[in-house]
């Protein structure tokens, strides 16, 4: 555990991680014991700002850096300087009249809505009027994004046709919270139809897995010509969807007709993603059902986003508590598997996969050795977000 002794030992190194003269209460000398702080301080350490994390990537108005921002703003109640840090990404894209530097509704990426989340949480707590206006923006692109002929949100506008499970924790969450806190119970139902539409275009229906994407259009070679799937079962891919159905319910009217429809998802899509879960260290692979293939491995960000899931879900009474036992099984299971202790005395996540996509150029064919062979970065935010998420839910 990261003790006092630790701390003395790189402070040097970490300036401004710590402010030495601050008076800490136990509960916070407590609280620095758990791993989703630890989590929290190793990345706030390592960068003062998560406009710049994991550089060089581009600076940009970005779905998992909100992703990681809104995961460390649920620690603000230990310590303000957690939700200053989401706020500082915030504002340094959203502009006082409102608009958001380097996004374009034009080019119309679901990606881009993520990050209205934060918004919400912002107005809500400051009633900024700023916020406001940039969540409208967000709102206005979901009111004119391009659909499937079957009523699908594409992914983005240069994936005509095309369904991916990533995009449906893009934009329903925020849509769901948008429809409770704005009053605006349409969404309600944009939103589940659309978890419901991609669970039957997406499902496989001996396993119960879903495929990473669907093209309506059947164009794309990685389509399936009959089902109009992509080949594999993609471990992260399947987090996002999950965590979107058990996030959308925190605002789902309890009376909304579809609600006991998204539980019953939930719980089928659980049940599937057990029977591929590794016995010995309670993680998942990077291709779900194929873990006895050359290559494949134990996936950082899809396990950690399994484990959120199966935690929140069974405390939210929607998965049995059997769940909530696999998820501290499969925490542990990260602990030992995938969190190593740093030089600098943090903790790093490893073996996460950096991205995976569709199409595009190069073409992204969704082949098995496509998957396994992308690349694997330390500390992504896709795996370190759902990580402090599940740490969280777990109370760890």
């Amino acid at each position: 555990m990261m003790n006092y002794i630790i701390y003395i030992s790189c402070l040097v190194f970490m300036l401004g991680c710590q402010q030495p003269n601050s008076k800490k209460t136990d509960a916070h000398r407590m609280a620095e014991e758990k791993w989703s702080v630890r989590m929290a301080d190793a990345v706030m350490c390592e960068y003062d700002s998560l406009v710049y994390y994991l550089n060089p990537r581009k600076v940009k108005w970005e779905y998992d850096y909100a992703f990681l921002g809104g995961a460390i703003d649920k620690l603000g109640n230990i310590d303000e300087k957690y939700s200053h840090y989401m706020e500082a990404y915030i504002d340094y894209f959203v502009r006082d009249d409102g608009s958001i530097a380097t996004y374009k509704q034009q080019i119309y990426n679901i990606d881009r809505i993520n990050p209205g989340k934060n918004l919400i949480t912002l107005y809500k707590r400051t009633g900024k009027e700023k916020y406001k206006k940039a969540i409208e923006q967000l709102v206005k692109q979901m009111e004119e994004q391009p659909k499937t002929k079957s009523g699908g949100y594409w992914h983005k506008k240069v994936y005509p046709y095309q369904m991916w499970l990533d995009g449906i924790y893009m934009a329903s969450p925020f849509l769901a919270q948008y429809a409770k806190e704005f009053n605006k119970p349409a969404w309600f139902d944009k939103v589940t139809f659309q978890i419901q539409l991609i669970y039957a275009k997406t499902k496989d229906e001996s396993s119960g897995l879903l495929y990473h994407a669907w093209d309506e259009s059947r164009e794309q070679k990685w389509s399936n010509p009959d089902t109009g799937c992509s080949p594999h079962f993609w471990s992260r891919a399947m987090g996002w969807y999950v965590m979107a159905i058990v996030d959308v319910l925190d605002f789902l009217p309890e009376n909304h007709e579809d609600r006991a429809k998204l539980v019953r998802i939930l719980q089928e899509t659980c049940d599937a993603i057990v029977k591929v879960r590794d016995g010995e260290t309670g993680l998942w692979y990077q291709v779900l059902d194929q873990a006895n293939r050359e290559g494949n491995y134990l996936e950082g960000s899809g396990s950690a986003m399994f484990t959120y899931v199966f935690a929140k879900g069974a405390n939210k009474g929607y998965l049995k508590p059997a769940f909530l036992a696999l998820a501290n099984e499969s925490f542990n299971g990260m602990v030992e598997h995938l969190i190593a202790n740093t030089p600098q005395g943090t903790i790093e996540m490893r073996d996460i996969c950096g991205g995976c996509g569709l199409g595009g150029d190069p073409y992204r064919d969704g082949s098995f050795e496509y998957y396994i062979t992308e690349k694997k970065v330390i500390n992504d935010t896709k795996g370190v977000a759902p990580f402090i998420l599940a740490a969280i839910e777990l109370d760890r």
